[in-house]
This record gives structure tokens, sequence and C-alpha cells, in this order.
């Protein structure tokens, strides 16, 4: 049996809220904290992947703005080093030493900006897909999508702007400079509300949309970082903006990306209706954790 206990933490500006799964871990394993981190997907987004590291301690969060963790700061957005103080802030509280981090998306952006300036708080970390525009050649061009997706948001809400974001996310190849130009997908066509209902507190869109994409990582620090730094990329991600951002940061690093299974969600076992490969991306995330053990 599993036991999961939901702790709160106060932060400046939010309450974060988190979940420590204890399992056969506490019976005498010897590995460290598993903290499995997204942003801005929450922790129902790891449910799946948990299940199969039952044999040792896992935490999952709520990014503030997202899920549970409320905000109270009244700023708009949030930049990864907000995300990176929680961050700190949460493996701090559970005093267990350093932990292993698996971190995705905006997550694995974050992680990169918690071990740049804590790395004694991270053993192992695999960044799974990092979107940090400014790595790439067409940095740019994909800066100014990220910016026109933005814009969409505050304009003509969420509909119109999910949509957008999604064609972004599955583009193949480098962003044109005249992306602004091109037709703008129709938000029915994936499902998506056509009126705007005038919110614009989305996490994604609203919160994180460009301070996320905007990232540029510090290699000189994450380079003399004592954290042994993985760069993940899903197989069947090859050549959209989250996959080739992460050859970019692990050349940044020196290293080559370790090809995981499946796609950018690869880990999700039917969370948000998204069904990756999860028992096979588990066993290759327990494969890089244990490499060097």
């Amino acid at each position: 049996m599993v036991e999961i206990e939901t702790r709160t933490l106060e932060t400046p500006g939010a309450t974060i809220w988190y979940d420590v799964r204890r399992g056969r871990a506490d019976a005498g394993g010897g590995d460290p904290v598993l903290f499995l981190v997204g942003s801005p997907m929450d922790a129902s987004g790891f449910v799946t992947l948990a299940s199969h590291f039952t044999d040792r301690t896992v935490v999952t969060y709520d990014p503030r703005g997202a899920g549970r963790s409320i905000r109270k700061d009244g700023a708009a957005e949030i930049v990864p080093e907000e995300h990176a103080d929680d961050l700190r802030r949460v493996i701090e509280a559970l005093d267990a030493g350093a932990v292993d981090m698996f971190a995705s998306s905006g997550g694995a952006v974050n992680a990169l900006a918690l071990v740049s300036r804590h790395p004694e708080l991270v053993g192992t970390l695999v960044a799974h897909e990092p979107p940090a525009a400014p790595v790439l050649p067409d940095s740019e061009a994909a800066l100014a999508v990220c910016a026109d997706i933005h814009a969409t948001y505050m304009r003509d809400g969420l509909g119109p702007a999910m949509a957008k974001f999604i064609a972004m996310a599955g583009r193949k190849g480098p962003f044109p400079d005249d992306w602004a130009d091109e037709p703008a997908p129709d938000p029915a066509a994936f499902g998506l509300p056509t009126e705007d209902d005038g919110s614009r507190d989305d996490p994604l869109l609203g919160q994180n949309m460009r301070g996320c994409t905007g990232y540029r990582p510090d290699f000189g620090a994450l380079r003399a970082a004592s954290t042994r730094i993985v760069v993940a990329a899903g197989k069947e991600s090859e050549g959209e903006f989250c996959a080739r951002a992460a050859v970019e940061v692990a050349a940044g690093l020196g290293t080559e990306p370790a090809i995981f299974p499946s796609d950018h969600g690869g880990f999700m076992g039917g969370e948000y209706g998204q069904h990756g490969a999860p028992a096979e991306f588990a066993e290759a995330l327990r494969e890089v954790l244990q490499a060097e053990r």
C-alpha cells in the first residue's frame, strides 16, 4: 500500500500544496526521494508515473497558480526563478537530503533554474523537454510565436490562444518569421471554446507562457553544478519545439539527450485524456536514475 500525505507550505505570495507518497521505501530502501515536477501541470498529471515507483518515496506538487496552489501576490505572470524558489522550499521542508528529480516541460525549465542556484538540493535531475526558446537557432521566431500566443490570450481569450498553442507545440521544424501571418487555427477544431469568458488567469497562457519559454539556462552554473543532469526528449517528439530545445540544452551542457519512449506526455496514462507509454517511460526513467549507483 502507498500512503499519501498532503501538505501545505507558505511561501512569499503563494500557498504551495504538495503530496508525499510513502510506499515500500520506508521499509529500508536507500534511494533518495523522487520529486516529480511539471509546470503549469500540477500533481494530478503524475499519478500514473508515481504508481511505477512504489519502492521509494515520491513527491509531487502543484506549482504556484496551478491546481491547489493559490497565488496571493497579485502579479500577472510568473518567472522560472519564482518556481525554483518554491521547489527549494519544498525540498528543504522535506528534510530528507538531496532529491532525485524528474521534471517535464515547464517543470524542466524551473528545475534547471533551481539547480543553477542550489545544486546541493538535487542529486540527479532528468530534465524532460524543457521549452527554452532562447537556445534554439530560430530563437527570435520562437519567442515571437510565444509572445503572439500570450497576446492572443489577453485579447481573445482561451480558445483562440490554446488553438495556437496546440499548433505551435506539435509543429515540426523551425518556426517561420511570418508565423503571425499564417491563418489562425479554429478553436472548434480542437474542441475548444469559441466564446471569450473574460477570464485571464489560465496558468499556461496567462501566467507562464512568456516567462517559461523566455528562460535562458545558465550553462556555466549548470556545468559546474554537483548535480548530475540528464536532458531527455521523447522519441516521437523529434523536430518539435520542446524536443528541439532539449537537444540544444544538452549540447550546452556538453552531453547528448537521452531518448525516452513516446512523446512530450509520454509518462501519462490517461491524465487529461493523454495516453503515452507510461510503463516503458517509467522503466527508462528508472534506468537513468540508477545509472551511476
